[in-house]
């Protein structure tokens, strides 16, 4: 069970083909549908010592429920918005008491 309010739903896509030039691509082949989630895109400003001038950054977060099988670099679809995202990392919170929600850091790519 999922302790965040699911906003969305995510598929979970896994896989990759080869090209014609024996290029390595990514696949949209869908190992699960349909999973709940809560699903935000963020700006934030950035600076760096180098280059003071600030950007803006774009990133999503997505929590799912624990033990959802999703890994670093599958890649996800919101089934909303048909928006895929790049997974770069899965984490969660050590809780004592109960099991909490996966964090996946999301790069947009469509």
């Amino acid at each position: 069970m999922m302790q965040a309010i699911a906003t969305t739903q995510i598929s979970v896509l896994r896989g990759t083909t080869t090209d014609a030039w024996g290029d390595e691509q990514d696949t949209d082949t869908p190992v699960h549908t349909s999973i709940p989630a809560a699903l935000t895109e963020q700006t934030r400003r950035v600076t760096t010592r180098d280059d003071p001038t600030p950007r803006i950054v774009r990133y999503a977060v997505a929590r799912v429920a624990a033990g959802t099988d999703v890994t670093d670099q599958d890649r996800v679809r919101d089934e909303r918005t048909g928006a895929i995202y790049t997974v770069d990392t899965v984490s969660s919170m050590a809780n004592p008491a109960l099991t909490a929600d996966l964090r996946l850091d999301l790069r947009r790519t469509t």
